[in-house]
């Protein structure tokens, strides 16, 4: 029994900050944005609104096309680094939202990588027989610790959730398809490349940590973006040589939406023509764990993958944080029993 996806789902804010608005705030301009990462626009979410609201939405988005009760749901794991507030995580409030009281959940910081550390925990859930029906969001609202004159990193970051469901596969598909794999790393060593300094133990919220801007993201951009591409690009290549594939087997890589330009370095590393990469970050910048649940479904929506379909999805985070996962894509349309 291997554990499949059988619905996705994502949402984002309807309110756009383009690379014209960002040169009213910093020293930038929109051929230097779009040259250096390939982000046009961003999506931002209105004050008085956090994460949950947006991992709700990409959630009922995936019960709807599957059909089903949010009572059904056994698990919900949400990926983020922005939480709604540290306690109570933001599962639980997606929980009440959703109304459903069969489940039980929680958050996982990841960085960048939350989702696919979120999706190789749910599926181990399922194939070890605990849970028959897991629902892993990916969200976050990276307005709320994005520094808007920081020209930096304000360009990069924007808001948005997406949302799988897996569940056990069925007789008729056997153990052929669904999460075939998954490779995972972290090195600890790069906690000061990406990392926000105040809110936590260590540092609690002050006057001085608010006047210090403590609480906004922070990036060594040029040691970011040289390990982003060898690690997402060597993962990606050890999970399909793990797996006797090459590039020519494979139908999409889902990749992490950090810059366009690590997307393309990766890509090539990967001997896959562009078609063959899911590309979203013109339209809503780095959306952090957010950005390939977000791409997966919007390549579901638009019917570019079939069953039998190899896809990687990759991802590079703080921490720092790395990993790859495959999967054989088990439906065509949303499935009833699975």
């Amino acid at each position: 029994m291997r554990a499949i996806i059988t619905g996705v789902g994502h949402f984002a804010p309807e309110n756009k900050l383009t690379n014209k608005d960002i040169e009213q705030m910093v020293d930038t301009n929109d051929e230097w944005i779009t040259t250096r990462t390939g982000i046009k626009e961003r999506r931002i979410l209105g004050k008085g609104k956090g994460t949950s609201f947006m991992a709700v939405k990409a959630a009922e988005m995936v019960l709807s096309q599957r059909n089903i009760s949010a009572d059904e749901l056994d698990l919900i794991i949400v990926a983020t680094v922005t939480p709604d507030m540290p306690v109570p995580s933001t599962a639980a409030i997606v929980q009440k939202e959703l109304k459903t009281s069969n489940c039980w959940g929680f958050d996982l910081n990841g960085g960048c990588t939350g989702f696919v550390y979120a999706l190789s925990i749910a599926s181990q859930f399922v194939e070890n027989g605990k849970h028959q029906k897991v629902m892993v969001i990916g969200a976050d609202k990276m307005s709320a610790i994005v520094d808007y004159e920081d020209r930096n990193t304000c360009v990069l970051f924007g808001d948005a959730a997406g949302a799988v469901l897996i569940e056990p596969s069925n007789d008729n598909l056997g153990d052929n398809f669904g999460i075939r794999d998954f490779i995972l790393h972290m090195d600890g060593s790069g906690y000061n490349a990406l990392y926000v300094n105040a809110g936590g133990s260590l540092e609690p919220a002050s006057q001085k940590t608010v006047s210090k801007r403590k609480h906004f993201v922070k990036q060594d951009g040029k040691a970011v973006f040289k390990r982003a591409v060898k690690d997402m690009a060597d993962v990606s290549i050890q999970i399909m040589e793990k797996n006797n594939l090459t590039g020519k087997d494979i139908r999409f890589l889902i990749p992490h939406q950090a810059n366009f330009r690590i997307i393309d370095a990766v890509a090539k590393k990967m001997d896959l023509d562009e078609n063959n990469v899911v590309v979203n970050i013109g339209k809503y910048g780095n959306t952090t764990a957010a950005t390939i649940p977000m791409a997966m479904s919007e390549a579901y929506q638009d019917n570019l993958m079939k069953k039998g379909d190899w896809i990687v999805i990759s991802a590079f985070g703080a921490g720092y944080t790395w990993g790859s996962c495959l999967i054989k894509w088990a439906i065509d349309l949303p499935i009833e029993g699975a």
